[in-house]
């Protein structure tokens, strides 16, 4: 698994109207893309508990082939021609949980950045992430969660979808959902990665 992140951000009096047009009118063409585990179509409106107005879509890719097939074709490049070439953040996915509510239709995502500490072995503590994240996404209220790292910044990074459109508070940057294409969710497995 592989997680995959863009963000768009736009201009504070920006009608975030077009953005919704453009997931509704579009959001459909990768609800069969190979490859993909799921994508979720988020954004954050400034004054909505969010200092930006962005789009900022979020991958999980179930096989780096779906991924390159994206990044290196006509879905990418939409967003390049009408936003300009974004930084594509990615992560190696270290654990993908199915939560109490997967049926459910996710209203609100949730994004948390964790620094892996310098005193403790990289392996112990993404050992301990994950038995955590297993926790974490039995909570009332998940759809899905991921859990990757960022082996350049040392970083971990908790995605959570939640059926609820008000994500608890604690759980760090909050997006609103506006639809979720999900192929081969299946596919993204049960548990650790490795």
């Amino acid at each position: 698994m592989h997680a995959m992140q863009y963000e768009i951000t736009l201009p504070a009096d920006y009608d975030m109207g077009i953005i919704r047009e453009r997931v509704a009118t579009r959001g459909h063409l990768l609800d069969a893309f190979p490859g993909l585990g799921l994508k979720a179509y988020l954004v954050r409106e400034r004054g909505n508990a969010s200092p930006v107005n962005q789009y900022a879509p979020f991958y999980l890719w179930a096989a780096p082939e779906g991924m390159n097939s994206f990044l290196w074709g006509p879905g990418f490049e939409g967003i390049v021609n009408d936003f300009g070439r974004p930084v594509v953040q990615h992560w190696t996915g270290l654990s993908y949980e199915e939560g109490p509510a997967s049926g459910a239709v996710p209203g609100t995502a949730t994004r948390r950045g964790t620094p892996l500490g310098d005193g403790v072995p990289p392996g112990e503590a993404v050992a301990e992430a994950v038995a955590g994240h297993a926790r974490e996404a039995r909570r009332d209220g998940v759809v899905a969660s991921a859990l990757a790292v960022d082996p350049r910044h040392w970083e971990l990074l908790t995605f959570t979808l939640w059926a609820d459109a008000e994500a608890p508070a604690d759980e760090g940057e909050r997006f609103r959902v506006l639809h979720l294409s999900a192929p081969e969710r299946g596919r993204l497995g049960a548990g650790r990665q490795w």
